[in-house]
């Protein structure tokens, strides 16, 4: 059986160290990668990786479907479903379907009544 590793903070569960290290950064805040172009800082060396494709304009990531190019490949992910209409992100009160987490969210929010933001001319 392999040694698990728990976050003292959170309890969560790792099966390697140095993915706990990385992990507990969450909690603590720190941030040691540092771009070298506009010296902002990440928390992870994946997170300082992909960011630095904005200055080098590096799109590595390729939709198969229409050729259009991605600088992270979360967002061919998100993009592919334009071709697929998938929509993964189902609201449990209504049951609609949604492209995007942040779309089910302001749906959610319309559900609750709930008016967040305000017009600037008439409040």
């Amino acid at each position: 059986s392999r040694k698990q590793h728990p976050c003292p903070r959170c309890g969560k569960i790792f099966n390697r160290i140095s993915a706990l290290s990385a992990h507990q950064r969450v909690h603590t805040g720190e941030k040691p990668y540092k771009c070298i172009e506009c010296e902002k800082n990440f928390s992870k060396s994946s997170h300082l990786i992909a960011h630095q494709r904005i200055h080098t304009g590096e799109r590595p990531y390729t939709c198969l479907t229409c050729g259009k190019c991605f600088n992270h490949s979360s967002h061919v992910i998100i993009h592919q479903r334009t071709h697929t209409g998938e929509k993964p992100y189902k609201c449990l009160e209504c049951g609609k379907s949604f492209r995007y987490s942040s779309d089910l969210i302001r749906h959610q929010i319309e559900h609750a009544g709930e008016k967040p933001f305000r017009c600037s001319d008439c409040g």
